[in-house]
């Protein structure tokens, strides 16, 4: 591994987060309210330290990066991110509790959307844009952002991109790296201008809408209301904003491949209607699982199921209901679906569709072999074979997901919290989807959890973004051996 380069990076991704506060630090003057300072001071700060680490490694050409390189640079630069990140909140006293503050920017950047603030609608206009924008920024990846727009480095980003989206299969739209960054990012750019535009032209107030659209399409679900989307109680905007969780599940090559083939390339897609009919059939489960005990009305149930089945496998977290009311049915039934996640190549998180596809394929075949000993089989995904290679990754990934899983949920329960809300909380931050059960649920917050458990939670939202390999190979002896 190369340090002068993981600096060199690192500093530069610090200027990009320290310029990135200028639009809530716009906001802020605009609205006349303290935390203006708050931001400035921020963003001077940030700014400062990133220039200074970008010029002391100036000297030190950077030729090549290799795989250390890479996963250096994308886990140590999620957690300054996160640490920088907590600033505004901590001088603007919006969170003055340093474990707090990182907890709630760690918690913007990876998209999980798990907040500590009791009071969301008192925070000042420009600190709730900023924790919008903390999403916003992270569902695409910092990463990603900073090949798209440096590419005078002159250095190739394979590496980054490799460890910023370590999906079952890197997925190239253009021939370099820097390019395909940038078709990707406009599109999320697009996609967030509609949402804001028919959310406003719904009625939702112009701060609400962006605020709203900046976690949507990054599957975040911070929200600047304190019951969340349910505040509205609004069909249309639960519509929209469904219909928009879903497009951010899906894999994003998948729309730029729209442009050119049509709306039959989502269901020519194995992975993409696998995925949309899972949404399909839980949403009719939960349907008639809340109607007549908790709803009267079978398309009020449908409405709030289709919601929130949306929101939890795309890993976004809205609510627009206490689900916590539901029967345990629909309880079960949201837990399987924050597991399962969205699409390889989409903002969601949670084990991924693909993931899932292949491990219920390969365990069939095993099954099958035991039928058939002497059977030659190879397993297929849209008509081409899985490497061997891949599946044992997947298994490996699936392990460790199980085993950090189990191991979180102990030390939460060790430190206070119930069985229900200890497993849920891990669950909840572990495959980023924010909103657990119990003291965790939708209409609470994490602030009750204790200082270690926020840090242990910390760990999980960075290994459920990273997907568990690009941190934990840190910890590994041999990759810190030359």
């Amino acid at each position: 591994m190369n340090p002068n380069s993981v600096l060199r990076f690192i500093g530069i991704l610090i200027i990009f987060l320290g310029a990135s506060m200028c639009l809530p630090l716009g906001v802020a003057l605009l609205d006349g309210d303290e935390s203006s300072h708050a931001l400035a001071w921020s963003m001077a700060i940030t700014e400062c330290i990133g220039i200074l680490m970008f010029l002391s490694t100036k000297k030190y050409r950077v030729v090549h990066l290799s795989h250390r390189d890479g996963v250096a640079i994308v886990t140590f630069g999620w957690l300054a991110a996160g640490f920088f990140g907590a600033m505004p909140f901590i001088i603007s006293g919006a969170i003055p509790d340093f474990s707090s503050a990182c907890f709630e920017s760690v918690s913007g950047f990876t998209t999980t959307g798990a907040t500590v603030l009791q009071d969301i609608e008192g925070v000042s206009a420009g600190i709730l844009l900023w924790r919008s924008l903390t999403q916003w920024i992270g569902g695409m990846g910092i990463i990603v952002l900073s090949i798209a727009i440096l590419p005078f480095l002159g250095v190739g980003g394979m590496q980054l991109y490799k460890a910023e989206i370590p999906s079952p299969v890197v997925d190239k739209l253009k021939p370099r790296i820097s390019d395909t960054s940038k078709t990707l990012w406009k599109f999320y750019i697009i996609l967030t201008a509609l949402q804001i535009i028919f959310l406003a032209v719904g009625g939702m107030s112009i701060s609400d809408s962006i605020n709203h659209a900046f976690c949507t399409m990054p599957t975040g679900g911070f929200s600047p209301k304190n019951i969340s989307i349910g505040y509205y109680n609004n069909g249309y905007f639960d519509a929209v904003i469904i219909i928009f969780m879903i497009i951010a599940g899906i894999n994003f090559s998948l729309h730029y491949r729209f442009i050119s083939d049509g709306p039959g390339v989502y269901w020519k897609n194995p992975e993409c209607r696998v995925f949309l009919s899972t949404i399909a059939v839980l949403t009719a489960l939960v349907t008639f699982n809340i109607y007549g005990t908790v709803y009267e009305s079978l398309l009020s149930s449908f409405r709030y199921a289709a919601f929130q089945v949306s929101s939890i496998i795309t890993t976004t977290g809205f609510a627009s209901a206490d689900f916590e009311l539901w029967p345990s049915l629909s309880h079960t039934i949201l837990l399987v679906a924050m597991f399962l996640g969205g699409m390889a190549g989409s903002t969601g998180g949670g084990l991924k569709t693909m993931r899932v596809m292949l491990l219920v394929k390969h365990a069939y075949q095993e099954i099958f072999r035991v039928v058939h000993p002497h059977a030659v089989t190879t397993i297929k995904l849209n008509g081409r074979a899985v490497p061997q290679e891949t599946l044992s990754s997947i298994w490996g990934f699936f392990t460790l997901y199980l085993m950090l899983f189990v191991a979180s949920s102990i030390f939460m329960i060790m430190l206070g919290l119930d069985m229900v809300s200890g497993f849920s909380s891990v669950a909840a931050c572990i495959f980023n989807v924010g909103p657990g059960l119990g003291a965790v649920g939708p209409m609470d917050n994490y602030m009750g959890v204790p200082v270690i458990g926020k840090w242990i939670l910390i760990f999980c939202m960075l290994i459920g973004r990273l997907e568990i390999y690009t941190v934990l190979v840190l910890l590994t002896p041999e990759f810190w051996r030359k």
